[in-house]
């Protein structure tokens, strides 16, 4: 894997995680309800959840990219069409956030679960990450060895990014909860996702 091709897809994962989803709604529920202790355990949930999710998605494409070449170019066509409809409903999605203060006292352990839970079994990120991977995979390329700097740097993004929600709903709740802020945030991701899905179909077409 390139330098080049890294640095697209940390600039790129580091957006997409900003995108206000259910695992972000519910770090900073948590964090609204009960503030800062409430960050630790629900990062290293969302990390474990994507990570969950992530070697799912990796296990079906090393699979695909085993059997069939030409069908992995196909899934990058595919997975290009998915990011760009993607995109654009984030960037009609506009400002609608849902963050309710979550109260009721839990300890660390039930909130590490809670956060693994809802970010390993949403079916949408399995999904997301079966289209978005594979734009960054070279298969002339080592694919174990490409993967894992790819799940690595994801998920200190993930774990860093729930870490900032949880900190800034604890200490600033007007500013998650606000819709500007959560429509910016979609628009900008949503461009990202559009962009991303644009480029692989130009690579594709230019390499095909």
């Amino acid at each position: 894997m390139s330098v080049q091709l890294w640095l697209a897809f940390t600039a790129a994962s580091a957006l997409l995680v900003l995108i206000p989803g259910p695992t972000v709604l519910l770090v900073v529920s948590y964090a609204l309800g009960q503030g800062w202790r409430a960050a630790l355990p629900t990062a290293i949930g969302v990390a474990l959840g994507d990570f969950t999710a992530m070697t799912v998605s990796v296990l079906g494409l090393g699979a695909l990219l085993a059997t069939s070449a030409g069908l992995f170019a196909a899934l990058k066509w595919a997975g290009a069409a998915y990011l760009v409809w993607l995109g654009m409903r984030l960037w009609r999605a506009g400002g609608t956030p849902d963050a309710r203060p979550c109260s009721d006292a839990a300890p660390a352990a039930r909130m590490l679960g809670h956060a693994w839970l809802v970010t390993a079994l949403n079916p949408k990120g399995i999904t997301f990450f079966v289209a978005f991977l594979p734009q960054f995979l070279d298969p002339e390329a080592g694919f174990a060895g490409q993967v894992a700097i790819l799940e690595a740097t994801f998920l200190v993004l993930a774990f860093g990014n729930a870490l900032g929600y949880a900190a800034v709903a604890s200490r600033a709740r007007a500013a998650v909860r606000n819709p500007g802020v959560i429509a910016l945030f979609n628009r900008l991701g949503g461009g990202l996702l559009v962009a991303a899905g644009l480029g692989t179909a130009t690579r594709e077409a230019l390499h095909g």
